[in-house]
């Protein structure tokens, strides 16, 4: 039996639990699940291929953060056939984040609300995780945040910098969660381009001028000049890629009865706005910074059209949340027929080609 068929099987009960119990015993499975498992399916190197930022992915598709908020199963991600896998987001201290019930399931929308507010263990205890995994390979992603009630917001991401670059494929830097106030304000142009100067600072302070790339993730929610203000300081910073996009605090005609939860939507409701901000992304800087596109991806036709919009690379989430685990590896062994069927011979090749 696949791991596609024990989900099905198994989906009735998980969605019987509160979505973060459900969550906790996802995580929980995969800590149990053996290395040498048959469903042990590590992505190799092959026509789905990309380069992006100095580093070689062995296929486009990865996952998301917030699903392994405390970098506790990065290698099990990885075995369930995806190309990389982004922890967090982290933040310098442990914090509970906002008060439950702070998840909600819209199985009508095949959407997530959260309003989680980047609840972790903190740097401390993802760092021991870290160092235990180091040198096994594959490519791990980490994404850092600011306390909730830091005095200053700028010297946590400084601070998780200089943690976190020794062990990160790369840095994502976390600046567009809706749930903790105020923190979408450093997506202003001046804030911005400040932040990223400490953070290039920090890393090269840290581990000199090979320091990982630095991907900065951005809200849906942008008027086109913050669109433009963004490509500007990407271009300019020299960031590795920009991840388009975070959840969103609009609202869609949406079914389900935890329609009016506040928080970030996810899910199916969100793909045809975050396929426009990569749209709008490419425009905006020219194809000159690498894309990576998020929300709403649930299918290998999905993935496929994001990046045929302008993205080197894709993420999941929410989708796992109705497709199980072995999603990953589905849509990129039909994303490979894709770009067959559509002439191209690499991933590179069909980027921007719409």
């Amino acid at each position: 039996m696949n791991m596609f068929s024990l989900f099905n099987l198994a989906r009735p009960a998980i969605f019987a639990l509160d979505p973060e119990k459900g969550h906790r015993l996802a995580i929980a499975a995969l800590k149990r699940m053996p290395a040498n498992s048959a469903f042990m399916l590590q992505a190799k190197p092959g026509p789905l291929a990309v380069e992006v930022a100095g580093l070689t992915f062995p296929n486009p598709v990865g996952v998301a953060a917030g699903f392994d908020k405390d970098a506790e199963v990065p290698d099990a991600l990885l075995g369930l056939g995806f190309g990389f896998t982004e922890v967090g987001s982290i933040t310098p201290l442990p914090q509970a984040g906002n008060p439950k019930p702070r998840l909600f399931r819209l199985v009508e929308d095949k959407a997530v609300i959260n309003r989680m507010g980047f609840n972790n263990s903190g740097a401390e205890v993802a760092l021991e995780r870290l160092k235990r995994r180091n040198g096994r390979g594959g490519i791990v992603g980490i994404n850092v945040g600011a306390n909730k009630d830091s005095a200053d917001r700028s010297a946590d991401y400084a601070t998780m910098t200089r943690i976190m670059t020794p062990y990160a494929s790369y840095l994502a830097i976390n600046v567009s969660s809706p749930n903790t106030p105020g923190l979408r304000a450093l997506q202003d142009e001046g804030a911005l381009a400040a932040l990223i100067d400490g953070i290039m600072a920090a890393s090269k302070e840290t581990v000199g001028e090979d320091g990982p790339p630095v991907f900065l993730k951005v809200a849906p929610d942008l008027e086109p000049a913050d669109i433009d203000a963004i490509a500007r300081i990407a271009i300019d910073k020299k960031l590795g890629a920009l991840i388009v996009s975070n959840t969103t605090i609009s609202r869609p005609t949406l079914k389900s009865r935890h329609a009016d939860e506040t928080g970030g939507l996810s899910g199916a409701p969100l793909k045809a706005l975050a396929l426009q901000r990569i749209r709008d992304f490419r425009k905006a800087t020219g194809g000159c910074v690498p894309l990576v596109g998020v929300g709403g991806i649930a299918s290998a036709e999905d993935a496929w059209d994001r990046i045929r919009a302008g993205a080197s690379l894709v993420q999941l989430y929410s989708a796992m949340v109705y497709e199980g685990p072995g999603l990953g590896a589905r849509i990129a062994e039909r994303l490979e027929r894709l770009m067959l069927r559509d002439g191209f011979a690499n991933i590179a090749d069909a980027v921007g080609t719409e």
